[in-house]
């Protein structure tokens, strides 16, 4: 007999965060006419929606350039980190010289290399690009590292007894071990890169038909027009969310079969 809809995991995974989401916006929207907070300041809920259906064209239309900054450089930065990460696991003197390096990008705020970034690289959308790729970048290496040297000494142990070579070590236990923790790496780096394409259109400061979401904000907060910022706002929040679902989806999708980790 199946359990009652709203006791499915699954069900429950989508329903309890909008139920709590709608008692959130409930509470803002009745809050802000009571105590009458002026637009300026705090919009209502109800604001931002207007908002968001007059103003839709324009907005949807910066979000597609912020998107296509995003998804570019989560490419790149996928393909850069398990290049990477490749490349550490076959030594462990090269881990040593160039993980620090890595990290070294990590913790190097965007802001303070970016304005260099867009004077060295003189295609606007170029730059941006690499700047989030830094951004998204090490969460893809360290997480793809963690998982090529996370298995299981007795599978490795049988690999050599039966005289396997590095590359079937690779393809057969490595990375299928790896997968989880590349997966977890994905998650990270689809929002760090949304992140990373917001922060450099908001260094670079890009106008005309060809600006993103971050000129759009900008302006809104120089015509003071909080409504429309606000609006911009979430539909950032709303695409971040929507590309963490989506890895979380892939990594379903390829991982439910077979690792316990998605069998829930």
């Amino acid at each position: 007999m199946k359990p009652p809809l709203l006791h499915r995991p699954a069900v429950v995974k989508i329903v309890a965060p909008l139920l709590l989401g709608v008692f959130l916006l409930l509470v803002w929207q009745v809050l802000c006419t009571a105590w009458k907070v002026p637009t300026y300041l705090v919009p209502k809920p109800t604001d931002i929606l207007a908002t968001l259906w007059t103003d839709g064209p324009g907005l949807l239309r910066a979000l597609g350039v912020t998107l296509k900054i995003t998804f570019l450089a989560f490419f790149v930065a996928v393909v850069l980190g398990v290049a990477a990460a490749f490349l550490f696991v076959q030594s462990k003197l090269i881990e040593t010289s160039l993980f620090p390096y890595a990290i070294l990008l990590q913790v190097t705020p965007v802001v303070a290399i970016a304005p260099l970034i867009i004077i060295w690289v003189k295609n606007p959308t170029a730059a941006l690009v690499v700047c989030a790729t830094l951004v998204a970048l090490f969460p893809i290496i360290s997480n793809t590292v963690l998982g090529l040297r996370s298995v299981n000494p007795g599978l490795l142990n049988l690999f050599r007894i039966n005289g396997a070579s590095r590359w079937q070590t690779l393809t057969r236990l490595r990375i299928p071990s790896a997968l989880p923790c590349f997966f977890g790496g994905l998650r990270i780096s689809s929002g760090l890169a949304l992140i990373g394409a917001v922060v450099a259109e908001f260094v670079a400061g890009t106008g005309g038909t060809g600006a993103g979401l971050a000129y759009e904000i900008l302006q809104a907060g120089f015509q003071i027009n909080i409504p429309r910022l606000f609006a911009a706002l979430l539909l950032i929040s709303i695409t971040g969310v929507l590309l963490f679902s989506l890895m979380a989806w892939l990594a379903k999708l390829s991982l439910a079969h077979w690792h316990e980790s998605e069998m829930a």
